[in-house]
């Protein structure tokens, strides 16, 4: 068919090219082994976009454009070098028709370019930063102050590590696959926290004008199940996919009609996503069934999640056990932002009181001093203690330290509430 013109071409081209770009990269990665590259061709594929889309009108395929036009690039690419022309000719394989070298035999063998680029780009050669950091840009879309922010360091810390990171990978000619036996479980734990992270920007964004990125989330979830398939004998690789599918079972619920925050006590459970919470629940049982020793980190934020899920209104939810699972958690992989967890779960079981004893010994944490939820979380327990002015001003300073405009609207209409209250 004819490409259509549009009323928005450019707006066309971003929005494909935000949604379809980690697909792109991943691809052309195959083809050219270079992350660094393949992003370039990624960018020149969108620009040819720009160029073209306004004046033919947009594609009925534009994702598969875009792919086309990058591996064909691609192509252009691996042409021009005088190495591989010389191996085309040595082995007889016409260049137009080379296909990517064949994976090892192997049963457990997918199909995936996304999971493969996970994988290169959580190589052990790069420290747990830059491989964080490299995967939030290829596959999850992040801008560099994105990732910045959610790492609460300098967004030319980040940059540098990205550069570096891609560098690093291109002079250690890093194969583009998908482990096998002990490297593959050497770098499983940094995977699992890139799926995790990149699930968490797309649940809570940390900038710009909307709340959700479901995209993010969607592309996080997808991952976790391949990744469960493929890895069928790890409980915490069913665990973490099982705690995504309870907390994007909430996205319908989680804004309202204008995209503004819901928060987990006004929600409407109706609107929650059953099916999800059943395959979650199915996950958690497969981590539960594969495992030998002690729960987990991710297992335990499963059961967590679980326990909100199973609760058909806010007030039957099981704190108590919530509140055990957090101390479990604490002492299996202990952080501040787990102790205020806990926190929260402590003072829906027990009352505010002890809850803020908690918060206020951990006001001192460096890493919390400027985590706006710190603030958030002191200053809903501050107006369940009738202390009003001061919640009011925890929920200023929350809304100062956001960087997500709807969580600053909320957090400016909660202090407004308590001044009223």
């Amino acid at each position: 068919m004819t490409p259509q013109p549009t009323a928005d071409p450019r707006g066309a081209v971003e929005t494909v090219f935000r949604i379809e770009s980690p697909r792109i990269i991943a691809g052309v990665t195959r083809i050219v082994r270079d992350v660094g590259i393949a992003e370039e061709l990624a960018q020149d594929a969108l620009v040819a976009a720009l160029e073209q889309w306004p004046r033919d009108g947009v594609p009925d395929n534009p994702g598969a454009w875009l792919m086309a036009t990058a591996r064909h690039r691609a192509v252009d690419l691996i042409r021009r070098r005088e190495n591989y022309a010389r191996k085309l000719a040595e082995i007889g394989r016409d260049l137009s028709d080379a296909a990517p070298p064949e994976e090892p035999a192997d049963p457990e063998d997918i199909d995936d370019d996304l999971l493969r680029l996970v994988f290169t780009a959580c190589h052990p050669v790069l420290s747990a930063e830059a491989r964080t950091a490299l995967t939030l840009r290829l596959l999850g879309g992040l801008t560099t102050a994105e990732i910045a922010r959610a790492f609460l360091v300098p967004e030319p810390t980040v940059a540098q590590r990205i550069v570096r990171a891609k560098r690093t990978l291109a002079t250690k000619n890093i194969a583009f696959e998908v482990p096998y036996g002990p490297d593959r479980e050497a770098r499983l734990g940094s995977v699992l926290d890139v799926i995790y992270l990149i699930h968490n920007e797309g649940y809570a964004a940390t900038a710009g004008d909307d709340w959700l990125r479901p995209g993010l989330c969607e592309d996080a979830l997808r991952l976790a199940r391949v990744l469960s398939g493929l890895m069928p004998k790890e409980p915490e690789v069913h665990a973490l996919t099982a705690l995504l599918e309870f907390q994007t079972s909430r996205s319908a619920a989680r804004t309202g009609p204008s995209g503004e925050p819901v928060l987990l006590k006004d929600q409407n459970r109706r609107r929650w996503n059953r099916m999800l919470i059943a395959r979650g629940i199915t996950a958690l049982g497969r981590a539960d069934a594969t495992s030998t020793g002690a729960p987990g980190p991710y297992a335990l934020q499963a059961a967590i999640a679980a326990c909100h899920a199973m609760a058909y209104s806010y007030e039957e939810t099981d704190w108590r056990t919530i509140t055990t699972l957090y101390t479990l958690l604490a002492a299996r992989a202990p952080s501040p932002v787990v102790e205020l967890n806990r926190a929260v779960a402590l003072s829906m079981a027990d009352g505010p009181a002890p809850a803020l004893e908690i918060v206020d010994a951990l006001a001192a944490e460096p890493a919390l001093r400027d985590y706006h939820l710190l603030q958030s979380v002191r200053g809903d327990l501050l107006l369940r203690l009738g202390r009003t002015a001061e919640a009011r001003a925890e929920f200023v300073r929350a809304a100062e330290l956001t960087h997500n405009t709807r969580e600053r609207e909320l957090l400016l209409r909660r202090a407004a509430e308590a001044e009223a209250s």
